[in-house]
């Protein structure tokens, strides 16, 4: 939650008042749409209703622009720390699609050079298949539930690369 709620507070400070309002609204939609009623709208058709899963990370995301940002922003959060958590812990990886017994290593998004959003990516799938295989092996549900569309992914790299301009984040 705190991470969703962080979003809101960097919206103001990357694309209100870094001037990318027009790039944002191309992505995400217009928020100068009426933000109580999109929530109103949202609630009264209950909280997984509706196509959402082409374009949002989550049903709470289609309810308004300014939600979506956050949830986006969310998981890309996820990302981040997963990626760097398990770098922290040299992980590697065999990926899907690479030759057999390639195993890639897990890079860090803070590693001079950072790696690609595509590469960021390609690792982050497995790893989240990986934890929720090992939840589920526990006994317990998905830890990252998310299946991630096109969609989702595109506006996932608008801020990776909203955030990079900002050298917020190494690059």
């Amino acid at each position: 939650h705190l991470r969703h709620e962080s979003g809101h507070f960097y919206w103001d400070q990357l694309v209100r008042d870094g001037h990318r309002l027009e790039a944002f609204r191309s992505v995400f939609g217009d928020e100068r749409l009426d933000y109580a009623a999109a929530l109103s709208a949202h609630y009264a058709k209950g909280n997984d209703l509706g196509d959402w899963r082409q374009n949002h990370v989550s049903s709470y995301a289609a309810s308004h622009p300014w939600e979506d940002w956050a949830e986006t922003w969310a998981h890309y959060l996820h990302l981040i720390d997963l990626l760097e958590t398990a770098a922290a812990y040299d992980t590697s990886l065999e990926l899907p699609g690479a030759p057999p017994a390639e195993r890639v290593r897990v890079a860090s998004p803070f590693s001079d050079p950072a790696p690609s959003f595509d590469t960021m990516v390609q690792q982050w799938s497995p790893l989240t298949l990986l934890l929720n295989s090992l939840n589920r092996s526990l006994g317990q549900e998905d830890a990252y539930p998310f299946a991630l569309s096109t969609g989702a992914l595109r506006k996932l790299q608008f801020v990776h690369e909203l955030v990079r301009s900002r050298a917020l984040v190494p690059s």
